[in-house]
C-alpha cells in the first residue's frame, strides 16, 4: 500500500474494547499520518451505523482500503457493508473475544499491526449468513446461545470476560437441552437433544477448537452437533474439545456444507459472533469470498493458552 494510491478509511468504534487497544489503534493512526497516508477517520454511532460507513468506502473511488477497529460486532458489520467490493479490509482487534482477528493471527499489539500492513497479504473472507442477519465468525444454538442472552440482557457498556461468569453458571445449572434438529444440504442428519454450533473459523471463544477444519475463505460452513441431555455430557464433550479429541466421539457429528436449516418445537436462543441471534427456525448460508482482508504473514489461528493469558495482561 503506497500513499499515492488513495486515502484509508478508519471506521472506528471507541466504546469497543480495553483502553490499551484504543491506544493501539491510536497510534497505528499516527503512523499512517507520519508515513504520509491520507486518512478519513469516522467513529460509529452504532452497528448499523459502521455498515453504512463500509459502503460508503466501498464505492469511493479514491478509497484505497479500509480499516475497521471495534468489536466483533462491528467488523461483522463492516465485512457486511464490504460486501463484493475489491477494496481490501484491515483489522485492529478491541473487542472482548476478538474472535475474527484471533483466527487470522491478528494480535493486538502495536507491531503486530504494523506487520499487517506493511507485509500487505490479503486473503479471501466468507460471509454467513442466518434468515436476514449477516455473521462472519460463529453461530450457536442452545447452550451458548442462552448465555449470551443472559449476557446482553445485562450489559451496560463494554463487557469482559467476568461478564460471562454468573451467565455460564446460571445456564450450567438451568439448561434442560430440549431437542433441535438439524438439516445439512436439505438433509436431516440430526434431531435430539444436543447443542449446535457452525461457521466459518475453526476456534471459538477462548480459543476452543471446536470447528476444527474450519478455513474462512473455503465456501464452507462447518457445523458440529453435540449430542447433549445433561451437565455430565456437556462437561465430557467441553473436555474432549479441549483435546482436539472431540469429533473422535459417536456422541459429535461434524459436517461441511453449504446450507444448514435448524429448527424446533420448543424455544431456543441463537448467537451470531457472541451477540443474539434470530428466533428459530434458521436457514444458514454462505457467501463466498465476500472480502478482501489483511492477514499477517505466517498468519495461524491464535490459541487457546495464548488467550487465556491474555485476559490477565
Amino acid at each position: 500500500m503506497k500513499p499515492e494510491n488513495g486515502y484509508i478509511s478508519l471506521i472506528i468504534n471507541t466504546r469497543a474494547g480495553a483502553n490499551c487497544n484504543k491506544l493501539t489503534a491510536k497510534k497505528f493512526i499516527e503512523y499512517l499520518q507520519q508515513k504520509n497516508f491520507k486518512t478519513k477517520i469516522d467513529h460509529t454511532e452504532s452497528l448499523i451505523h459502521a455498515r453504512e460507513l463500509a459502503a460508503d468506502a466501498a464505492v469511493k473511488y479514491d478509497c484505497s482500503m479500509v480499516v475497521v477497529a471495534g468489536g466483533d460486532g462491528t467488523i461483522r458489520e463492516v465485512v457486511h457493508g464490504l460486501e463484493g467490493s475489491d477494496k481490501p479490509l484491515m483489522i485492529l482487534p478491541c473487542g472482548t473475544e476478538n474472535l475474527l482477528a484471533n483466527e487470522l493471527g491478528c494480535e493486538t499489539s502495536f507491531k503486530n499491526i504494523i506487520n499487517v500492513f506493511e507485509s500487505g497479504i490479503v486473503r479471501p473472507l466468507d460471509l454467513c449468513k442466518a434468515n436476514d442477519r449477516f455473521f462472519t465468525s460463529v453461530g450457536g444454538i442452545g447452550f451458548d446461545g442462552e448465555v449470551v442472552r443472559l449476557v446482553d440482557a445485562q450489559r451496560q457498556g463494554n463487557i469482559t470476560h467476568l461478564h460471562y461468569f454468573w451467565p455460564i453458571w446460571h445456564t450450567f445449572w438451568g439448561y434442560d437441552f430440549p431437542k433441535v434438529s438439524v438439516e445439512v444440504e436439505d438433509k436431516l442428519i440430526f434431531s435430539d437433544r444436543g447443542i449446535v454450533i457452525f461457521g466459518n473459523i475453526s476456534r471459538y471463544a477462548l480459543g476452543l477448537p471446536i470447528l476444527q477444519s474450519a478455513n474462512f475463505g473455503d465456501g464452507l460452513l462447518d457445523v458440529c452437533i453435540y449430542k447433549c441431555s445433561g451437565k455430565f455430557s456437556l462437561l465430557y464433550h467441553s473436555f474432549m474439545t479441549t483435546l482436539k479429541s472431540h469429533r473422535r466421539s459417536k456422541n459429535v457429528i461434524y459436517k461441511q456444507c453449504k446450507k444448514i436449516k435448524i429448527y424446533s418445537e420448543s424455544p431456543m436462543s441463537t448467537e451470531l459472533d457472541g451477540d443474539p441471534g434470530p428466533q428459530l427456525p434458521l436457514e444458514v448460508t454462505i457467501i463466498p469470498q465476500a472480502v478482501k482482508i489483511l492477514v499477517p504473514s505466517q498468519a495461524k489461528p491464535v490459541g487457546m493458552r495464548r488467550r487465556i493469558f491474555r485476559i490477565f495482561e
